[in-house]
C-alpha cells in the first residue's frame, strides 16, 4: 500500500514535471517564433533569390568619371605623409560615396582606393604625380543587396552579429518544435515519421543530384 502511495505520488510529480516543460516549451516556440519572425521571412526570401542571381542579372549599373585632388595631399616624398583621411573624406563628400573603406593602396605613381559595401563598390585610381583620378562606381540592385546581407557580405560586424543571433533562433524554434512533439501523443508518431522523411530526402538531394 504505502509503495503504491509513492508510485502515485512520484507519478503525480512527473506529470507536473512533463506539464511544466511542456507549457514552457510551448511559450517559447509561439513567442520566440514571432519575435523572429521578420528576421527569418528575410532569410527564408533572400534563399530563394540567392539561388537565382541569374534573375536580376540586368540590375547592375556601372558609372565613372574622372576628378582631380590637391598635390599637398598625395605627391610628397615621404608616403607616411599621404593625407589618408582627407583624400577618403573628400572622395566620400565629392562623389556621395557609400561603403566602408576595404582598401588604401599606395605605390611608386598610384594609389588605388576601394569602398566596399553590400551590393556595392566604388574604385579610385589616383596619380601621385598631377592629382587626376579616375573612378568607377558599381552598385547592384534591390535583390543583389539582400542576397549579400544573406551572406554577411561586406555589411559590417553588427549585422554579422544578427546573422548569428537569426541563426541561433533558428535552433531554438526548430528545437521547441521537436519537443513540443513528445507531449502531442495522437500526433507525435505521425511528426516523427514526417521528420524523419524530411531527413532522409534531404539527404537523397544530396547524394543523388549533388556533384
Amino acid at each position: 500500500m504505502e509503495s503504491q502511495i509513492t508510485e502515485n505520488k512520484q507519478n503525480q510529480l512527473n506529470g507536473k514535471i512533463r506539464k511544466v516543460v511542456a507549457g514552457w516549451t510551448r511559450w517559447l516556440h509561439i513567442y520566440l517564433s514571432m519575435f523572429s519572425f521578420a528576421i527569418l521571412f528575410f532569410f527564408a526570401i533572400t534563399g530563394l533569390t540567392l539561388n537565382h542571381t541569374e534573375w536580376f542579372a540586368d540590375q547592375q549599373k556601372s558609372t565613372s568619371g574622372k576628378g582631380e585632388m590637391a598635390l599637398s595631399w598625395i605627391n610628397v616624398p615621404d608616403t607616411n605623409n599621404i593625407k589618408k583621411l582627407d583624400i577618403v573624406e573628400f572622395l566620400r563628400k565629392k562623389h556621395v560615396i557609400k561603403g566602408a573603406l576595404s582598401d588604401f593602396i599606395i605605390d611608386e605613381n598610384q594609389i588605388t582606393i576601394a569602398f566596399s559595401g553590400p551590393a556595392y563598390s566604388a574604385d579610385f585610381f589616383i596619380e601621385r604625380e598631377t592629382g587626376k583620378y579616375d573612378l568607377s562606381v558599381t552598385e547592384s540592385g534591390f535583390f543583389a543587396l539582400i542576397n549579400d546581407l544573406h551572406k554577411g557580405r561586406d555589411s559590417g560586424k553588427p549585422w554579422s552579429l544578427l546573422i548569428d543571433v537569426s541563426a541561433i533562433l533558428m535552433m531554438l524554434v526548430s528545437l521547441t518544435g521537436l519537443i513540443m512533439m513528445f507531449f502531442l501523443k495522437k500526433k507525435r508518431l505521425a511528426g516523427f515519421i514526417i521528420a524523419l522523411i524530411g531527413l532522409i530526402l534531404s539527404y537523397l538531394f544530396y547524394a543523388i543530384w549533388v556533384p
